[in-house]
């Protein structure tokens, strides 16, 4: 990860494969500004993976030679990358370091336990081949059996993406097994000879095949590693602890809300600029300028007295 002056550019863990099949992985983002906070404190309602792709489609400024970057290639662009991206501009708004407090998941305990570590020493994996499609075969006893009773093993598959990931999200609390069909319905290309199944074939896949299936699929795709370890002090008992990296970042930005809009009273009565033109800055501009007036006040009260 290298630090321009104009955002951090770094290399995504999958990948953005064009339509030429050239892979792109150097990204280049650009802090929030007022704006984008702003957004993200307020969308209480809206779906977490749109909100991603509306708050990357702002802050993505190049994605290999693509600039600007589309928002329908930052919806397509795999999930492991997606959650590097907000990572780092998690890490460019309130620095590297999580701290956070959790209940201790076990009945006779409940204590609170704090969650202290490093964006930097999130593992992340990186994909070995980078796609767009996938090629594997199912074991004898997971293949498909077709209406003339051919066994079909050789599966074709796509990673699943941001666009997958908003039609899939919402079904997740409600029906678990039916958003993980939709999804291998979305990325199943091939079953055998056949080309696009769909839902009425892909239906008829055995749990084996699909168990198969989605551990090839989880073996191709880069990975940002979000469960972290963790030590109950008072009952002494480990336990994994998943860290939610949308619903922690957007819950930061909303208890920073309150401070934004004192921020922009503050620069907009001293300075006289416009609301629009502090939304505009970025937190660590708009914390300059209020550092020097803070600097400047105390000098000008020093001087009086």
């Amino acid at each position: 990860m290298e630090c321009w002056n104009n955002g951090i550019t770094g290399i995504l863990p999958g990948g953005y494969v064009d339509e030429t099949g050239i892979v792109h992985q150097e990204a280049q983002l650009t802090p929030l500004t007022g704006k984008e906070e702003e957004l993200l404190a307020q969308s209480r309602r809206q779906e977490s993976a749109s909100l991603v792709t509306n708050v990357l489609s702002r802050c993505l400024k190049r994605l290999g030679p693509i600039e600007p970057v589309p928002e329908e290639v930052v919806r397509c662009l795999l999930i492991a990358d997606r959650q590097y991206l907000l990572l780092k501009l998690r890490e460019m708004t309130f620095g590297e370091r999580v701290q956070a407090s959790v209940s201790c998941p076990w009945p006779d305990c409940r204590e609170k336990v704090d969650i202290n570590f490093s964006i930097k020493d999130i593992p992340i994996k990186e994909s070995l081949e980078k796609g767009p499609f996938y090629k594997m075969e199912l074991s004898p006893e997971a293949a498909f059996k077709s209406d003339n009773q051919e066994d079909y093993r050789e599966i074709v598959f796509r990673l699943p993406n941001g666009g997958d990931q908003e039609l899939v999200s919402p079904l997740l609390a409600e029906n678990e097994a039916l958003a993980l069909s939709m999804l291998l319905e979305r990325c199943i290309v091939e079953i055998g000879p056949v080309k696009n199944p769909g839902k009425e074939l892909v239906d008829k896949l055995s749990p084996l095949a699909r168990m198969e299936i989605e551990k090839h699929m989880a073996a191709a795709a880069p990975y940002v590693e979000l469960d972290m370890e963790a030590h109950c002090p008072e009952c002494g008992r480990e336990f994994t602890l998943p860290f939610d990296l949308y619903h922690f970042f957007f819950g930061e930005l909303r208890t920073s809300l309150d401070m934004l809009y004192r921020e922009v009273h503050y620069l907009a009565y001293h300075y006289h600029w416009s609301e629009q033109e502090i939304m505009d800055m970025t937190r660590e501009k708009r914390h300059k300028y209020i550092e020097v007036l803070a600097d400047e006040i105390e000098r000008m009260n020093n001087a009086v007295s």
